[in-house]
């Protein structure tokens, strides 16, 4: 028994030793790590800092803050009423719709309604100037079958007949959605195909894990020749969308085009009566040169 004592304690000094913290925190293990665990649920590019801080949820195929771990309500009321506060909200989806106005407009009529309010067709949001939202329904199906709200954009006119239109969805709906704009525009054949190469294996992922760790004992030359030598694949998709799906589709009688935009544009929503100004002190013009 002393002997497997003994054992078991000079085991568990080479354990550390091969996982000291310097090598646990080396990026390129950390990043196959951070992989490794958003198989299943992807991460908001602030999830560190979320995780931190709040208690995390796993839902709609994303890992989100929840609540705060600390009683900070308070705080935040006060900013929401005061000062600024900020929500990531980029796991909501974007659908981006690129084609002839005319075209867009008059299958997207079909999908909503004067009768409940506002449509894409509002002058105010056709122009551009303001983002609209509305409730979506299956095609010439109004008042019944609801799909779910959204809101969407309009990029302002440039003088062309064609226009872009982004439209944003909660993740639980997407799907439905996204269907329904498919139908509506015949948009079956695929434009682009997601062939970004494979995420590692698990046993791959163990392997690079293990040829990090050993590199740790190494100088610091031949560390960064081991950085090279061992890839490290970034996850493509979102949540809501498979890696090897296809993310853009068009139509070939009208050359409308839809693409899944999840996850690749990040939204932040300010509330409270200085967002305006936060805005303006982080956000510069950039100066456009014309030639």
């Amino acid at each position: 028994s002393k002997k497997q004592a003994e054992k078991a304690v000079h085991q568990k000094k080479e354990q550390s030793k091969t996982k000291c913290r310097k090598a646990r925190r080396r990026h390129i293990n950390l990043v196959a790590e951070f992989n490794h665990r958003q198989r299943k649920n992807i991460w908001l590019e602030t999830h560190i800092w979320h995780a931190k801080r709040f208690h995390m949820v796993k839902k709609w195929g994303y890992c989100l803050g929840n609540s705060p771990t600390e009683k900070s309500y308070r705080a935040c009321y006060r900013a929401m009423t005061k000062h600024c506060l900020l929500q990531d909200i980029s796991y909501y989806c974007c659908l981006e719709l690129k084609g002839k106005e005319d075209e867009l407009l008059k299958q997207l009529a079909r999908i909503c309604s004067i009768d409940a309010g506002l449509t894409f067709q509002e002058a105010s949001c056709l122009s551009g100037r303001f983002e609209g939202s509305l409730n979506l329904y299956r095609a010439d199906r109004y008042p019944e079958d609801m799909l779910g709200p959204v809101t969407f954009i309009w990029k302002p006119r440039d003088g062309s007949e064609n226009r872009q239109l982004w439209i944003w969805v909660h993740p639980a709906l997407k799907q439905d959605i996204l269907r329904e704009l498919k139908a509506i525009f015949q948009c079956s054949e695929p434009e682009e195909i997601c062939i970004t190469e494979p995420i590692t294996t698990s046993i791959q992922e163990e392997e690079q894990v293990e040829v990090v760790t050993s590199l740790g004992n190494k100088r610091k030359k031949e560390d960064k020749e081991g950085e090279k030598a061992v890839p490290v694949k970034k996850i493509i998709g979102d949540g809501t969308r498979d890696q090897f799906q296809s993310y853009s589709w068009i139509a070939q009688t009208t050359g409308i085009a839809i693409s899944d935009k999840s996850m690749e544009i990040l939204r932040y929503r300010l509330i409270g009566p200085l967002s305006h100004s936060v805005l303006t002190e982080t956000l510069k013009a950039a100066s456009v040169q014309t030639v």
